[in-house]
């Protein structure tokens, strides 16, 4: 899939929620998820804080999503995200019928749409999602990088 303007321009505010979680102690990820051109909901990691182990930027955002929109289903969405979701939260993004998801970069370790596994292009489940990976790729990626060599 092919990077479009305005994703970039989305990835950088997922880069300002991911700082917040930063400078909270949370590991830095953030999310957006935009319905027809305007930011629907904006989140970052909140796990340490909330003790929720689901509390993921990309969870924090499809649930304030789908709670103003009246509806589970997130069909005409795009989800912008800093790092590649984990099992959970790709299992999040296809069932709420996500259309497109955005991330910066990949997560070698943990991450479930390129990575270590490819859910939302399985075939065998009932949606596949479009994506569109790299975008802002260093600045994501140097964000977790230095946060976590701050912790050792």
């Amino acid at each position: 899939m092919k990077v479009k303007e305005k994703d970039i321009g989305f990835i950088m505010l997922a880069l300002r929620e991911a700082c917040i979680a930063g400078s909270q102690g949370e590991v830095p990820v953030g999310a957006v998820l935009v319905i027809d051109g305007n930011v629907a909901a904006k989140a970052h990691n909140k796990r340490e804080a909330s003790k929720d182990p689901t509390a993921h930027a990309e969870m924090i955002a499809i649930r304030k999503a789908a709670g103003k929109s009246d509806s589970w289903r997130l069909g005409e969405a795009t989800l912008y995200v800093t790092k590649e979701p984990c099992p959970m939260c790709a299992g999040a993004i296809v069932n709420a019928r996500i259309k497109r998801l955005v991330y910066g970069c990949r997560d070698e370790k943990g991450g479930a749409v390129d990575s270590l596994y490819k859910l939302l292009s399985d075939r065998r489940l009932n949606h596949q999602v479009e994506v569109v990976s790299g975008v802002l790729e260093q600045e994501c990626a140097e964000m977790l990088k230095r946060f976590f060599q701050e912790r050792r």
